[in-house]
């Protein structure tokens, strides 16, 4: 079994990133204030649409191109932080959605991108 997989050959990124996505749409992003919504709401919307999208890329490019997928969803999940930390110093956001938000989703998704890039900057010639 590969390393950054599950049992059925899945990446393991793929349902943490989409439980991290239902999180943000169902708890957080349905009850920011009615000016939020269309302004941070939709940017995050997109950051984190732009983020799965170059997830599944990164399931179907060949072994070369993995480190720019890696790297750019790495940058997102930056940004993503950014942008959560803006909504809880706002208090658009409660502590406890912050800390759901940076401190397990976040933080098992890039725990997971880090580990994968370390890898392919060892071994850029295999697979996972």
């Amino acid at each position: 079994m590969r390393v950054y997989e599950n049992k059925s050959g899945k990446l393991m990124l793929i349902p943490k990133f989409e439980q991290y996505m239902e999180y943000m749409l169902e708890v957080i992003l349905l009850k920011l204030p009615r000016t939020e919504k269309f302004s941070i709401g939709t940017e995050m919307k997109n950051l984190m649409y732009t983020t799965y999208r170059n997830i599944m890329y990164l399931n179907k490019v060949d072994i070369k191109k993995k480190m720019y997928y890696l790297n750019l969803i790495d940058c997102d999940l930056n940004v993503q932080r950014t942008l959560i930390r803006i909504m809880y110093k706002y208090k658009w956001i409660d502590e406890h959605k912050f800390d759901v938000l940076i401190k397990q989703h976040l933080h098992e998704i890039g725990a997971i991108v880090g580990g994968l890039i370390k890898y392919y900057a060892k071994n850029p010639k295999e697979e996972v």
